[in-house]
């Protein structure tokens, strides 16, 4: 119980302060060489037994260490996943739908293919990690996503929004610092507050997003479709909107922050 203690105050503060010296000091409590952090301690054989058994209830793996485990293309719907040890697992092409991913770490974790639709990644530790083409519509992404990939991702209705009312720890923020997200759709979305810092945003759909208060600088938008995007308050120095479409519909557009430096 203590270690998975010293697990949730970790990431915790890793979200709130991903970017910075916080956020460092954080991981540095972490040992990720550990067996913890990065052996399993079932098989993919022992998983699929557990299913057989299951008989269609979601499986409970909460606080397993599953790290590097091959669980491509299984059934995990609804699976109770909170504070598991995923990283470097793969689990591409997983039915993955209203799992409960809170508190997990899966740096380094592949998901391409996956379909997440109203999962919840809360407070995850998802560095590095590979959603290309998977569908997370609807899913909770207030979480650590730094240097993560979502190339040609589904993120319609994501709720990435940093909530205003919960931030005794500090400001728990969405973190897509230096993430891939070229082609993504990600329409209707909840990303207010959340850090986008030189990320890669090009031909990603981003119709009726909230990036209000959100941190764009250095962000590569070209080719983007920001028709009815909403940038009040945000960060924009040095974010290239070059050949984006629908820039005469973005919200707020006159009430960001450092718009002169921007690129259109």
């Amino acid at each position: 119980m203590r270690r998975r203690h010293l697990l949730y105050v970790a990431a915790s503060g890793l979200v709130a302060a991903a970017a910075g010296v916080r956020g460092q000091s954080m991981m540095g409590n972490v040992d990720l060489a550990s067996p913890r952090m990065s052996q399993a301690e079932l098989s993919r054989a022992d998983i699929e037994r557990m299913l057989g058994e299951a008989s269609g209830t979601p499986l409970d793996l909460r606080d397993r260490s599953l790290n590097r485990l091959d669980l491509s293309g299984l059934d995990l719907r609804g699976a109770k996943l909170q504070w598991a040890r995923l990283n470097g697992a793969n689990l591409e092409d997983c039915q993955l739908e209203g799992a409960d991913l809170s508190l997990v770490w899966a740096m380094g974790a592949r998901f391409a293919g996956a379909r997440m639709r109203g999962s919840d990644l809360f407070q995850g530790q998802f560095r590095g990690a590979v959603f290309d083409r998977a569908d997370l519509s609807g899913a909770r992404l207030v979480g650590n996503f730094e240097m993560a990939r979502f190339d040609h991702a589904i993120l319609r209705a994501v709720r990435a929004g940093a909530d205003m009312r919960n931030q005794s720890m500090g400001l728990i923020r969405a973190v897509f610092r230096s993430a891939t997200l070229v082609g993504a759709d990600l329409t209707g979305g909840d990303f207010s507050r959340a850090d986008f810092e030189y990320a890669r945003l090009a031909t990603a759909t981003l119709r009726d997003a909230d990036f209000t208060m959100a941190l764009l600088g250095g962000a590569n938008l070209q080719g983007a479709d920001c028709t009815g995007l909403d940038l009040t308050g945000a960060d924009i120095a040095s974010a290239d909107f070059r050949g984006a479409r629908g820039i005469e519909g973005i919200r707020g557009l006159d009430a960001t922050t450092n718009r002169h430096r921007a690129f259109f």
